[in-house]
């Protein structure tokens, strides 16, 4: 597991400040545990910018989308249950 997780270190770098030290985000309030894994989100130790690690990106976009498809699912779930 310590292999892995320097393997990701070393090839991840922070494309604001370029710093070294990145990790993966395990859990979000916005995603809750599956958020981050789906939309890759990594967090810099150095300046606290989060991103997407395989794009470089800033993950605003993908949260979003992920947070509206979420409601949509929700609600559809509910309104069915409820009609039933």
């Amino acid at each position: 597991m310590q292999d892995r997780l320097n393997e990701f270190n070393n090839e991840t770098a922070c494309p604001k400040c370029d710093s070294k030290t990145v990790s993966k985000v395990k859990y979000t309030w916005w995603g809750g545990v599956l958020g981050p894994k789906l939309l890759h989100h990594t967090k810099c130790a150095t300046c606290s910018y989060t991103f997407n690690s395989k794009t470089g990106k800033s993950n605003t976009t993908g949260i979003v989308l992920y947070s509206v498809v979420l409601f949509v699912v929700a609600f559809a779930a509910w309104y069915f249950i409820r009609t039933m």
